[in-house]
C-alpha cells in the first residue's frame, strides 16, 4: 500500500470516527471517503476494530511526541506546565481531527491492550509532572487524575471554543488561560 493511500484511509477514518463514533462508522463509509475500495482496507486491516486501534495509537503517539518535543526536563514544574499547555495548543491547532478522535475514543470498549497502554503511557507523562509538583509542594495534594481532569478537561473545552470562533485566540488570551489553569492546581 502506498503511503498516500494509507494516510488517506487514516484521515478518512479519523474524521468519520471523530464525528460519527465507532459504532456509527462502517468500513464502506471509510473506503468511500478515502476513495479506495473496501477490499483495500481489509487487505491491510483485519477489521474495523484493528483500523480504529492502529489509528488511535498513531494519534496518541503524535500527540505525545508533540508534548515531549523540547520538554524542559530539568526545569521547575511551573515551566514544565507552561511547556505542556503550549504544546497541547500547538498540537490541537495543527491536528484538530486527531485531538477530537483521541478525546472521543479514549475509553472505547473496542480499544485493545496496545491502544490502552499507549494512552496510559501518555497520561503517565502528565502524572509524573503532577506528582513531582505535589512532592515539591507546588501542586495541590489532590489525586493526580483530578488534576488531569481539571487541566486537560478545561483545555479541551477552551480549544473547542477557540476552534468554533466563540473565543478569539490571542497571545494574551493564551497567557491568561495558561495562568488560570496553573492557578487551579497550584498550592496557593
Amino acid at each position: 500500500m502506498s503511503k498516500n493511500k494509507q494516510e488517506d484511509i487514516f484521515q478518512a477514518a479519523m474524521e468519520l470516527f471523530g464525528k460519527r463514533g465507532y459504532d456509527g462508522t462502517t468500513v464502506p463509509m471509510i473506503a468511500d471517503k478515502a476513495k479506495v475500495g473496501a477490499g483495500t482496507i481489509y487487505r491491510y486491516f483485519e477489521n474495523k476494530e484493528s483500523l480504529v486501534n492502529a489509528l488511535f495509537v498513531k494519534c496518541v503517539e503524535q500527540f505525545f511526541d508533540a508534548i515531549r518535543k523540547d520538554f524542559p526536563q530539568n526545569s521547575e514544574v511551573r515551566q514544565q506546565f507552561n511547556h505542556i499547555f503550549r504544546r497541547m495548543f500547538v498540537f490541537a491547532k495543527d491536528n484538530s481531527n486527531a485531538l477530537q478522535f483521541i478525546n472521543s475514543h479514549d475509553e472505547g470498549y473496542y480499544l485493545n491492550e496496545k491502544s490502552n497502554q499507549t494512552f496510559q503511557d501518555f497520561l503517565g507523562f502528565f502524572r509524573n509532572v503532577i506528582e513531582e509538583g505535589i512532592d515539591q509542594g507546588v501542586i495541590r495534594p489532590l489525586p493526580t487524575n483530578a488534576h488531569i481532569a481539571i487541566v486537560y478537561g478545561a483545555f479541551g473545552m477552551l480549544f473547542s471554543h477557540i476552534q468554533s470562533g466563540r473565543m478569539e485566540e490571542t497571545p494574551e488570551l493564551l497567557n491568561e488561560l495558561e495562568e488560570s489553569l496553573w492557578n487551579a492546581i497550584r498550592v496557593n
